[in-house]
């Protein structure tokens, strides 16, 4: 099983944290880091190998990351040389495999990075999405108007979406068409085959995810990280890499 880690983002919405590090690297707790939690998971998991897409501060995840022996998976790069988005570091890879994972590189989560991937295989789809439920509040109140009436209302309500977790099963067909060097996003790529007919599948997740978006989500990350680790990366292995 191979997995490709988008890694060569700005990290923009953590800074001041990012500044000297790229998001990835970004320590959680005493010993990790969130690329370290990753990669221990996905060899926990029965992967052997990944390509890391990297760009902002590159040279320090491989420096860090090296070739992969520490966890046991077989490392290799691909660097892009403008920002390719979400989805652009994928085509012309070479040396893909027919289906394997595409996951961000900031993302904690206790997802079966395994099952998603053999779900994906069986599914026949495209792509499959990992997706989980999350409610927004509205902080006021939303009336529901029809033309010059106003037939209803809600003080200040809760509102539930399904959303991506940036972590998907995909197949090299699905990608092929695109030309390397293409900045594209995984949004475009999910309209794409919508307007194909060709419907991505839904991988519904209910356990812990959290992209560290903001500094206050990377603070409780950190507050809780002794419990969190736990749960993540459980006894198996708590020393440091």
């Amino acid at each position: 099983m191979h997995a490709v880690i988008l890694a060569g983002g700005k990290g923009i919405r953590l800074r001041p944290y990012t500044t000297a590090l790229p998001k990835p690297l970004v320590p959680i707790g005493d010993d990790h880091v969130i690329l370290d939690i990753i990669l221990e998971q996905l060899a926990r998991c029965g992967f052997r190998s990944a390509t890391l897409a990297i760009n902002h501060l590159g040279r320090l995840i491989r420096a860090y990351v090296g070739d992969g022996s520490t966890w046991g998976l077989e490392i290799d790069y691909v660097e892009e040389v403008m920002p390719l988005s979400t989805c652009g570091p994928l085509f012309g890879m070479e040396g893909l495999p027919e289906h394997f994972l595409v996951m961000n590189g900031d993302v904690l989560t206790d997802l079966r990075f395994d099952d998603l991937l053999s779900t994906h295989e069986l599914s026949g789809a495209p792509l499959t999405v990992a997706t989980i439920t999350t409610e927004t509040h509205i902080e006021f109140g939303v009336l529901d108007v029809r033309g010059q009436r106003i037939e209803g209302f809600k003080e200040k309500p809760a509102m539930s979406y399904s959303v991506s977790t940036g972590i998907y099963g995909m197949s090299r067909a699905t990608i092929e068409k695109y030309p390397a060097g293409l900045a594209y996003g995984f949004d475009q790529l999910i309209l794409d085959l919508i307007k194909e007919d060709r419907y991505p599948a839904n991988y519904a997740f209910d356990g812990y995810w959290s992209d560290i978006g903001r500094p206050e989500d990377y603070d409780e990350a950190n507050r809780s990280s002794v419990t969190l680790l736990e749960r993540l990366i459980p006894a198996q292995r708590l020393a440091a890499v």
